[in-house]
């Protein structure tokens, strides 16, 4: 075996997760969190309000419609979209210094996003569509969320139906069962140490 196998370099690795509302991307993250992985999450900016208990840098960056404005005019997003009637973004020296330390870089976005990040590193970012075990088991827990008025969770329902057409885009897809995080986080661990051990690696250049 050439000795160069045993002394290349451990490049980072850029994890997008990604999946309709429902799924419980913030969940999986949460305890991937507690886990305490060495593992960079990606804060996203957003323009809805903080919810309760959710803190400001930690959560999200809550910024102003204004704010978030400068932030597209000063090119200071990765990618950004209008999602449900709030902006969301990537700040982009978040993940280039994140990346530069070493350190593997995970962030939750929406399907749409995820595209946009495909594109920009050309394939170098690992994407994992999260998703319910049936689309009436996502409607199921959209419905007990109640956090919507009937015309939002609609927009929703519909809005996860088009969503899960775009599966394909994705590396790979993960099933996140009810009440089996653990599980769930267990294999996208294992996706990315399998990453990591690949002949030829990814390679993020942004």
């Amino acid at each position: 075996m050439p000795d160069s196998l045993y002394h290349r370099q451990r490049e980072p690795l850029l994890v997008v997760i990604s999946g309709p509302s429902g799924v419980g991307k913030d969940t999986v993250i949460q305890r991937m969190k507690e886990r305490r992985l060495p593992i960079h999450f990606v804060v996203t900016a957003t323009t809805r309000p903080a919810r309760a208990g959710e803190v400001h840098g930690r959560d999200y960056f809550f910024v102003s419609t204004d704010q978030f404005a400068e932030m597209i005019e000063k090119d200071e997003l990765l990618e950004y979209a209008h999602v449900y009637h709030d902006y969301k973004g990537i700040p982009k020296q978040q993940v280039r210094e994140a990346l530069a330390s070493g350190h593997d870089v995970l962030m939750r976005i929406d399907v749409q996003g995820a595209a946009k990040i495909r594109q920009l590193t050309q394939g170098g970012a690992v994407l994992i569509f999260l998703t319910t075990s049936s689309e009436k088991e996502l409607e199921e827990r959209l419905r007990a969320r109640k956090t919507e008025t009937p015309e939002g969770l609609n927009l929703r329902i519909a809005t996860a139906r088009k969503e899960l057409e775009r599966l394909i885009e994705f590396d790979y897809c993960v099933v996140n069962h009810d009440m089996t995080v653990d599980d769930t986080v267990d294999k996208v661990i294992a996706i990315i140490e399998a990453e990591h051990s690949r002949v030829k690696p990814r390679k993020v250049r942004l």
